[in-house]
């Protein structure tokens, strides 16, 4: 990891809100996303356009049953989620975990550098795709949504 570039915001209080504008409005968008999605239920039919790869195709996309999955993680129940979309319930929770220490180094004035590297993008695609792939199996029904 290459050292941070030094921050132009002033030192205390302020100058850490400052730096952490942009990290704030991220959380900020998320939070309403899934505000949204936890007041408009997606298990209902006609608020949300269907996956057009299982409507045309019959196949669950990695994607499939994430709003559903979010529906029910914003309303706290984890079992549902994980039965919706177990993959999405990882993403959310690698996502709060990487979102506290960005804000965490920004907040000190020193943003941490994600570099990830070929490896880990393949290893990445090799999860997504085996999570596609056995979930379209016959065997892998309980990761249907």
């Amino acid at each position: 990891m290459t050292p941070p570039p030094p921050t132009t915001a002033p030192p205390g209080p302020a100058g850490a809100l400052r730096r952490l504008a942009v990290p704030l409005g991220l959380l900020g968008s998320v939070v309403a996303a899934f505000a949204y999605v936890a007041t408009v239920d997606p298990n209902e039919p006609g608020h949300y356009p269907p996956c057009p790869l299982l409507h045309y195709t019959g196949i669950f996309c990695p994607g499939c049953g994430g709003l559903r999955s979010a529906h029910a993680f914003a309303h706290g129940d984890l079992s549902t989620a994980l039965g919706a979309n177990a993959l999405a319930v990882v993403g959310f929770g690698l996502f709060a975990v990487v979102w506290g220490v960005w804000a965490l180094g920004t907040a000190r004035g020193r943003p941490p550098r994600l570099d990830l590297g070929r490896a880990q993008l393949w290893g990445v695609g090799v999860v997504v795709a085996l999570f596609t792939l056995v979930r379209n199996l016959p065997f892998g029904g309980a990761l249907h949504p």
